[in-house]
C-alpha cells in the first residue's frame, strides 16, 4: 500500500523559553542558534527535504522576530502565522488549536519550535508507512518531560507526563522519549484530533500540552500512532542553556544556515531580529 506523504506543517514556536534566559530576553527560543544556524531554520530546510510547500508556524513570544527572520517564504516553503495573544498563560495545545484550520485540511507534520534534528529524522515519518506516525528514541537518565511506552507492534500505547532519570530505576516498561516531530493523516485530523482539541479549549483547559491530548486520544479515542526508531540519529531538545551546549556539541560538524528576508542563504546575519 502507497501512502500520501504531508506537503503541510505546523510549527508550534510561540512559547517563552525562560528556561535559556538571558539568551531569549531579546530572541526567541526558536531563533537560538546551534552552531549558527537558528532552531527554526534547522526545521525548515528539513521539512522542505521531504517534500513540505507549507508551514504554519504559531508564534507569540517576540513574534515579530520570527516574522523579520522568516519571511513569507524560506526556500521552498511558503510560510504562514498564526499569532498567540496570550501565549504566557496557555500551553502547546492551546497553540495547535490556534492552527487548526491548517490542521482541518489534510495530512500535516506537526513539529515543537525547540528541537533540532538531522533531515534523517524527518525522514523516517515519511517512510514510516502507516498514517500517523511518531519520532521516539530510547528514553535516557538525562532526559526529562513526557515519555512513551510503546505496544509489542510498534505503536504508542501510552504517554506518562513529567518523567525523569528515577523513572528508569526498575521499569516495568521501556520508555521513550518523542522527538516532537509527528505526522498525522487528514482522516484522523479531522475526525479525531482537532474536534478533541476544540472540546479542549472548549472546556477551559487553556494550559494543557499537546502530550495530554495525544495521550486522550489514544487511550479514549481509538487514536493509533506508529513509533519511527531514532536511536542512532542526532537530535536535541533544547529546553536550557545546558541543553543547548549538548545540542552544539551533537552537532558540532552542522554547517550554519541563516536566511535573508526568507530566502535560505549561508553567511546571512540575524542581527536585528532576522537579517
Amino acid at each position: 500500500m502507497s501512502y500520501a506523504f504531508p506537503d503541510k506543517a505546523v510549527i508550534l514556536a510561540a512559547g517563552f523559553g525562560s528556561r535559556l534566559r538571558p539568551l531569549t530576553d531579546l530572541r526567541p527560543k526558536p531563533l537560538i542558534e546551534v552552531n549558527g544556524t537558528p532552531i527554526l531554520y534547522n526545521a525548515l530546510r528539513n521539512l522542505e527535504a521531504v517534500g513540505v510547500r507549507e508551514a504554519t508556524i504559531v508564534v507569540g513570544y517576540r513574534k515579530d522576530a520570527i516574522q523579520y527572520a522568516c519571511g513569507h517564504r524560506f526556500g521552498g516553503v511558503e510560510i504562514n502565522y498564526v499569532e498567540s495573544a496570550v501565549f504566557d498563560r496557555t500551553g502547546s495545545a492551546f497553540s495547535l488549536w490556534l492552527a487548526r484550520e491548517t490542521l482541518l485540511r489534510g495530512d500535516c507534520y506537526i513539529i515543537e519550535g525547540d528541537v533540532f534534528f538531522e533531515t534523517a529524522a524527518v525522514t523516517g515519518l515519511k517512510e514510516g508507512g502507516p498514517a500517523n506516525v511518531a519520532a521516539v528514541a530510547p528514553f535516557e537518565a538525562s532526559m526529562e518531560g513526557s515519555a512513551v511506552v510503546l505496544s509489542h507492534d510498534g505503536f504508542l500505547s501510552e504517554i506518562r507526563l513529567k518523567q525523569s532519570a528515577k523513572n528508569l530505576a526498575a521499569p516495568e516498561q521501556q520508555l521513550f522519549k518523542t522527538l516532537n516531530l509527528m505526522s498525522f493523516c487528514g482522516q484522523d485530523l479531522r475526525s479525531k484530533i482537532v474536534p478533541a482539541l476544540v472540546d479542549l479549549i472548549g472546556s477551559g483547559e487553556v494550559k494543557a500540552y499537546t502530550e495530554e491530548l495525544l495521550a486522550h486520544l489514544i487511550a479514549r479515542r481509538g487514536l493509533r500512532v506508529a513509533a519511527v526508531r531514532c536511536d542512532d540519529l542526532k537530535w536535541y531538545e533544547i529546553d536550557s542553556q545546558e541543553d543547548l551546549r549538548v545540542a552544539e556539541e551533537i552537532f558540532r560538524d552542522h554547517l550554519p544556515l541563516r536566511a535573508q528576508r526568507g530566502r535560505a542563504v549561508d553567511g546571512a546575519s540575524l542581527a536585528d531580529g532576522g537579517q
